[in-house]
This record gives C-alpha cells, structure tokens and sequence, in this order.
C-alpha cells in the first residue's frame, strides 16, 4: 500500500474481511511499509513531551503491534521494565525481532495480566479498534496496571476540518466499516471518528485519572492556529 513493500490491494480486502486480529497476523510482515505504523515524527515528539514528565522505571506499551511504542518507552525508562501487549501473533513475532530486549506478551489489553507496576503507558494508533464501551474498559484497565502517580500518554491528533477531503475520507471509511460490520462476520472494528477529545477526557476521568492536554509543537499548527497533535497525559492519583 502506497509503496512497493507494503499490502497488495487484495491483500488489504483479506485482511479487511477477517477479524481484527487475523487481520493484524496476515499484515504483521508488511505493516511498517504502510500509513498505518505511527510515522516517527510523532513518536519523537511524544517522547520529547514525556521526558520532563519522568522518571519513569517501567513501561507499558498498550497494543504495541510491531512496536513502534517501544521506541519511546526505551530512552524514558532506560534500566527498567518494558513491556508490550497485543493480541495478534504476528504483530508480536515481528515486534520481537525489532525489540529483544522488550518483554512483549500475548494478551487481552481489556483484561490486562498485570498488578499495577508500571510508572509509564502509553498507546499509538489503536484506540480505533475500541468502541466507546470498551474504550472505557481498556482505560480502566491501564489505570489498574499503573503504580500511583502512574502516567497514561498517547497522542490525539486535531480532528479535520469540516468539509476538507480529509473529513469526507475518515467519514466514508467509518460509513464503510459499519456496512461492511452489519453484513459480514466476523466484524472488523476500526474506527477513526470515535475517539474525540471531549470523549476521551470523560472516559479518563471516569476511569480514574486526572487529564492534562499539551500540544506537540514540533507537529505544527493548523491554520486556525490550533496543534495538529496533541499529547494526552492522564495520571493515576
């Protein structure tokens, strides 16, 4: 997909019409040649944001795919535990060969195998895969995993612009996920207009954490002035 190592078109309506996680495992090997891995801009100004932050010990990546997270987390807890969780396979198979130093585990993330001890968590590009029910569900469940004072981060990028072709892309894809859900299973949940910012901080908050917002500056500005990513912080009390 977009560029010759990536997902053929047939490979992408395989995976498309398997569920979510045999999806994951038939585009593990392919799926850091493709827009869907968290571009490494992003991944350094999150970790340029978080460094004040610490220090942190151990890490937690939540649905840490092939781990693009793990990045982060090693230069902020350097010494201590890092961890990734995801549910797919394949997704951990190619995770380890970029990683062996990660501890990673096959696991739910909405019944996550740990007692709270971790200092640091954070998430990229998966929230998507959550409908807002279980978005809260998996909140809850990082916040169990967290020690006190424990950090949640992941970054929540600026909503398009009504009527820009970036909005009628994201809406036709949710129109489409929801169609192809209602006739076809089993379902493949992935939507990018369900997790808004004043969503998010209610869930959080709900969950147990106290929510601060900081744009990532180095992301740049829209042209009403307003970050085009901002970074989430939410914090166990």
């Amino acid at each position: 997909m977009f560029t010759p190592q990536g997902p053929t078109a047939r490979e992408l309506t395989v995976q498309a019409l398997s569920s979510v996680e045999h999806g994951y495992d038939l585009l593990a090997t392919k799926f850091d040649a493709t827009p869907f891995r968290t571009p490494d801009p992003v991944l350094s100004a999150v970790t340029d944001a978080l460094r004040p932050l610490g220090p942190f010990e151990a890490g937690l990546d939540l649905c840490c795919g092939t781990g693009a997270g793990l990045s982060v987390l090693r230069p902020l807890c350097a010494g201590g535990r890092i961890v990734g969780v995801d549910f797919s396979a394949g997704m951990l198979t190619e995770a380890r060969r970029a990683h062996p130093k990660a501890t990673l585990i096959r696991a739910d993330v909405l019944a996550l195998p740990f007692p709270p001890a971790f200092d640091l968590a954070v998430s990229f590009g998966a929230f998507g895969h959550f409908v807002p029910k279980k978005q809260l569900t998996l909140f809850r469940q990082a916040h169990a995993a967290l020690r006190p004072g424990g950090v949640l981060a992941f970054p929540l990028p600026a909503p398009p612009r009504v009527g820009s072709l970036a909005y009628w892309t994201l809406l036709g894809f949710d129109a489409a996920m929801r169609v192809r859900n209602a006739l076809w299973r089993p379902p493949f949940v992935m939507y990018y207009r369900t997790f808004r910012l004043a969503d998010v901080r209610d869930r959080l908050t709900r969950a147990g954490f106290t929510v601060e917002t900081q744009a990532l500056e180095t992301l740049g500005r829209q042209e009403n002035g307003s970050p085009r990513c901002r970074l989430v912080v939410a914090r166990k009390a």
